[in-house]
């Protein structure tokens, strides 16, 4: 592939790590670390040698870049405030991937993509860790043969929170609405308040305060498997994740419980944590990594140009044995059969 993957804020905790991942699993595949900070991008792509830097301003039509640049993707690892980078990506058939967008912010990005639904192939991956936990669900859910309740929920570590560009864009989401979204009964629905707080338990039994979030997580889950209950929670920042009560660095976990029925009709539940000991940053660099190869067609057949979500394009299974390669494992919690 003679062309470059431009990943828009390469410099970044996932843009790098990102980055790390493709050089690692395609040592041949050219990258573009782009930044606002030509220095800054420039150590990364030396790091990661075969790599070239260069600057971008998001709030330019070409972002910048000179019209002779040939790139094979855009990977938006920052918000693409102004949808330069989408129409960057549409203008010349580039697959695009986003992942900071959240659910309260994905209006102009869906209208965008379906205004030209034919330009370009666009993964909408603003999902937690850039869709893996809906990934790790739908692993775990094959298993059932009904599903009826999917809950999610999670520990962030105040220590853990990202870079200055993960912080804003977490800002910025829930500055947009306090209110949770999530399926009930099969309609899905907002709740907020008192009904918008839940309790988190932790590894380690530590129970902590939590809030139901409105993240795409929600409906990618409830579609995939017709589950008519589904909810995701988080103990957003609310002190020291089990990692760092044990003395090492902030650890991240999600918890996964299913309730349904098996293939012999019988009740089923499940309840297992995904749990990284290094925090969220390896998971999330990981989706993105997981999405670009896909939409490259380095794995899998072509994506043909439309909106995609990640668990349209990529193999739960491929997934897990990706997630163990990094360190991520699953652990069985109080309750699993």
């Amino acid at each position: 592939m003679e062309h470059s993957v431009l990943i828009m804020g390469g410099s970044g905790q996932a843009g790098a790590g990102t980055a790390a991942l493709l050089r690692r699993w395609h040592p041949e595949l050219p990258l573009t670390i782009a930044g606002r900070d030509l220095g800054r991008a420039r150590r990364v792509a030396d790091e990661l040698g075969g790599a070239t830097a260069v600057t971008i301003d998001l709030r330019r039509g070409d972002l910048g870049l000179q019209w002779t640049d040939g790139y094979s993707a855009v990977v938006a690892t920052v918000w693409d405030s102004h949808l330069n980078g989408l129409r960057y990506a549409q203008d010349r058939g580039l697959p695009y991937v986003s992942i900071s967008s959240g659910l309260v912010d994905i209006g102009p990005e869906v209208v965008a993509a379906g205004l030209r639904a034919g330009a370009a192939p666009i993964l909408l991956a603003s999902h937690w860790y850039a869709g893996l936990v809906v990934l790790a669900v739908l692993g775990l859910a094959r298993e059932f043969d009904r599903l009826d309740t999917i809950e999610v929920s999670g520990v962030l570590d105040e220590q853990d929170s990202g870079g200055p560009a993960a912080t804003a864009d977490m800002a910025r989401l829930l500055a947009a609405t306090s209110a949770g979204h999530v399926r009930r009964d099969g309609v899905f629905d907002w709740v907020s308040g008192p009904d918008a707080q839940v309790e988190v338990t932790s590894v380690d039994g530590a129970v902590l305060p939590g809030q139901i979030v409105p993240i795409l997580d929600v409906p990618s889950l409830a579609v995939a498997t017709g589950a008519p209950n589904v909810r995701f929670a988080f103990a957003f920042a609310i002190g020291e994740s089990a990692g760092r009560r044990r003395g090492g660095p902030a650890s991240t976990e999600v918890k996964i419980d299913l309730e349904g029925v098996d293939r012999a009709g019988a009740p089923l539940r499940t309840s297992r944590y995904l749990l990284h000991p290094e925090g969220q940053r390896p998971l999330t660099a990981l989706g993105v990594a997981l999405g670009v190869e896909r939409l490259l067609g380095l794995r899998g057949d072509p994506v043909p140009p439309g909106l995609h979500t990640p668990e349209a394009l990529i193999d739960p299974g491929y997934a897990a044995e990706r997630m163990a390669e990094i360190g991520a494992a699953f652990v069985g919690a109080p309750g699993d059969r």
